[in-house]
């Protein structure tokens, strides 16, 4: 129909309720003025009182007919007062309400805090020598990727001897990249595997295990790359913490370098845990 002046911005009803608290009286204080008794419906111990027989009512002054008890349970709805706000009453919108396509990811994820917040990477920065079938944790060589405009994103990791603990709780995305060069030999196997710690001291095989990797040369200069990824939920950020373990099948070198970045891990927290 025809609207003169603004159109209003209330747009949605919905009935108040007062709850109160009990006691030995029969005079209590309305949060809205009413009219008369009629405007209300009062409950007592869920059971609905008869107006102007069992309570009278004007302005904010209700009074009842016989006094309450302290373990009373009474609360009444105002039928004489919609309260009208721009937005639909609390679990009133179900998806008939919702039209296709008109909640975009953009809309669903918009304070949503589960995301991406830290990025770090870390890089070997030069050849370390390893010996067949001895596993070694790779403990030296390894510094933060400072080269080709590197992205640091949040608080990165923190490295001591090949240790990396991570600055908070949360999901964290780890992915893996080692290049390894056999110049001796047959290399039959790499096992590139990242040792976990959740409790601050004691190194197991996490399921973090990259590939086993095979590579074989015949006598040649043969150079594999393993690589690997893993969703890690860190649930105590002083006591998760990870080294990388490589074990060849014969002499080989694990490939490292300042200006590029040909062995690494790159973190990234993608949630709260």
């Amino acid at each position: 129909m025809p609207f003169i002046g603004n159109q209003p911005a209330l747009s949605y009803t919905s009935f108040a309720k007062q709850d109160f608290t009990t006691s030995a009286t029969t005079s209590y204080t309305l949060d809205h003025p009413v009219a008369n008794a009629n405007e209300l419906a009062l409950f007592i111990n869920f059971v609905r009182q008869e107006p102007t027989t069992a309570y009278t009512a004007s302005g904010t002054t209700l009074t009842l007919t016989s006094a309450t008890s302290a373990t009373d349970d009474m609360y009444c709805v105002f039928l004489g007062k919609a309260v009208q706000t721009v937005n639909p009453p609390s679990g009133s919108v179900g998806t008939s309400q919702l039209v296709d396509s008109s909640v975009t990811s953009a809309k669903m994820f918009s304070g949503f805090k589960n995301g991406i917040d830290v990025i770090d990477q870390w890089r070997i920065t030069s050849n370390i020598s390893l010996t067949g079938s001895v596993g070694v944790d790779i403990t030296t060589n390894w510094e933060r990727v400072d080269t080709c405009s590197p992205a640091l994103l949040g608080t990165g990791m923190t490295e001591s001897s090949g240790i990396f603990t991570f600055p908070q709780t949360g999901l964290w995305e780890l992915d893996f990249q080692f290049t390894y060069n056999n110049t001796t030999g047959d290399t039959r196997y790499i096992f590139t595997t990242v040792l976990l710690a959740t409790d601050g001291v004691n190194f197991n095989v996490a399921p973090l295990v990259i590939t086993p990797h095979v590579a074989r040369s015949e006598g040649d200069s043969t150079i594999t790359v393993a690589y690997g990824s893993y969703i890690l939920d860190v649930t105590n950020a002083s006591n998760f913490k990870i080294k990388i373990n490589a074990n060849p099948s014969s002499n080989i070198l694990l490939n490292g370098d300042t200006s590029s970045t040909r062995s690494g891990i790159i973190f990234k927290r993608i949630g709260d845990t």
